[in-house]
This record gives structure tokens, C-alpha cells and sequence, in this order.
């Protein structure tokens, strides 16, 4: 058998269940259960406490409610739509951005002393910050809202592809020269897989950090979504529903972490 068939044989028994994978399942999402039940069990004890009024603090049902107006309103999938689409747009620019800019920086040393510092300074630039300049540039449209959410994709994507490859073993570059791999297959081959675990983590990241760019840009220009929802509710004392799009956009954040966690899984047990 070569070595070849033994990862082939070591994969699919991977990928077939066994007994002792569905109670370590089940036990992990217990455990990662008990910090939000725990949470929601404070909030009640708090609203229910007389040290707050309704309109500072309403209970965990009060928002169940207001979940139940917006839906029976049609609203609810409309502003948590139109946010999930923002995401996911501009964090596929931001992603390829970073990926392309990061790989350029990282495999280069000339491109790296160029860009490295002023690509560094542009990163502590706060979210809010880009907001007037792309309202300014790109008007008060859908383009400006992805183009932030890009942005805030595009530096932990960028940070960890051009780190990765700076610290890419080269003895392992050598060996693929070796095997005549030059360019872009040595790329494919080698450097690609070698930096898959930082890379899976940066787009992690990225996407996190896009939810956070995506509520700035709602916050300040939309009429629709939930950062859009956030300040709307702010305006008209509805604090259930306030606290209702905080608890969308954390669900949604995670939602989304958990699919990318899962290619990840993947890939990595392809690749490493």
C-alpha cells in the first residue's frame, strides 16, 4: 500500500462516525450551553428586580414578544436579510483582498517593506472613521455599507496570510523546488497547505470583523437592517427590540463562524 492509499484509508475513517463522537457532541454543546442560559437567567433576575424600569431593562420575554411582532410584520427577515447579504458581499471582497495582498507581501520582501507600514497604519484606522469619507465618495447607496464591511474583512485576512507565508518553514519551500514545483504549483502545493490553519483563522476573524464594520455602517446610513434596527429602536424607546437586534447579531455572528468553522474542519484535514 503506499503512502498515498494510507491517507486515503486514514481520511475516510476519519470521516466515518464513531460511537464516542455524538456524547462528546452533545456534552460540548451542553457545556457551551450553560453560559448563555446562566446569562439569560441574570437578565430576568435584574428586569425582574425593581433596580430597573422596562424601558431600561425588559425581561427576556418582553423581547421574545417584540421577536414576535416583527415577524408577524414581515420585518424581522427583511432587516436580518439584507444585513446577512452585506456580510457575505463584502466580506468575500474583503477576503480575496486580503488573500491576494497578504500572499503578495508575504512571498515578496520588496512588496513587504513597500506596503507592510502603511497597509499597519491604515488598520488602527477606527471603523467610524472610514464612514464620512465613503459617504462622501460613494454616496448613501448599498456600495459604501460593503465596501466598510470589506474593510474591516480585509486587515485580520491580510495579517494572517502575509505572516503565515513570511514564516513559512524553508526547508519545506526547498523540498518542493526539489520535486520541480516552482510558482505558482509550489504555491498550490506547499506554501498553500503549510498556511491553511492561519489563513482559516484570519478569515475567521474577518468575518467577525465585518458584523462590526456592517453595524457601524447601518448605525449612520440605511433604512433597512439591524444596525438600521438598533438605532431606529433607540429613537423610539423600544428597548426590547434594541436588545432583540443585539441578540440577532451575536446568533448571526456565530451562525456564520460555525459554517466557516466547518470548512475549516475540512480543509485542514485534507490538507494537513
Amino acid at each position: 500500500m503506499t503512502v498515498l492509499d494510507d491517507r486515503e484509508v486514514a481520511a475516510a475513517e476519519d470521516d466515518r462516525p464513531s460511537g464516542g463522537q455524538r456524547p462528546r457532541r452533545l456534552r460540548t454543546l451542553g457545556l457551551g450551553l450553560i453560559v448563555p442560559v446562566l446569562f439569560v437567567l441574570a437578565w430576568h433576575a435584574a428586569a425582574t428586580s425593581g433596580a430597573y424600569s422596562p424601558s431600561q431593562l425588559p425581561t427576556p420575554l418582553s423581547v421574545l414578544g417584540a421577536l414576535g411582532d416583527l415577524l408577524a410584520r414581515g420585518e424581522l427577515w427583511q432587516n436580518v436579510g439584507i444585513s446577512v447579504q452585506r456580510v457575505l458581499a463584502g466580506f468575500a471582497v474583503g477576503a480575496v483582498a486580503g488573500v491576494a495582498l497578504g500572499g503578495l507581501v508575504g512571498l515578496w520582501r520588496p512588496a513587504r517593506d513597500l506596503l507592510a507600514p502603511s497597509v499597519q497604519a491604515l488598520r488602527a484606522v477606527p471603523s467610524l472613521a472610514w464612514v464620512p469619507l465613503l459617504l462622501l465618495w460613494l454616496g448613501i447607496g448599498e456600495t459604501p455599507k460593503i465596501v466598510l464591511v470589506a474593510i474591516g474583512a480585509f486587515f485580520p485576512v491580510y495579517t494572517t496570510v502575509a505572516a503565515a507565508l513570511a514564516h513559512v518553514d524553508p526547508h519545506l519551500v526547498e523540498v518542493g523546488r526539489a520535486y520541480g514545483r516552482r510558482g505558482l504549483r509550489l504555491f498550490l502545493t506547499v506554501q498553500l497547505p503549510a498556511i491553511a490553519p492561519g489563513t482559516m483563522a484570519g478569515l475567521r476573524l474577518g468575518l467577525a470583523q465585518g458584523w462590526l464594520f456592517l453595524v457601524a455602517a447601518e448605525l449612520i446610513a440605511s433604512s433597512i437592517g439591524l444596525g438600521f434596527l438598533l438605532i431606529d429602536s433607540q429613537n423610539t424607546g423600544r428597548t426590547d427590540v434594541l436588545l432583540l437586534a443585539i441578540v440577532l447579531l451575536a446568533l448571526l455572528g456565530k451562525l456564520t463562524d460555525g459554517v466557516l468553522g466547518l470548512v475549516q474542519t475540512r480543509l485542514l484535514r485534507r490538507w494537513t
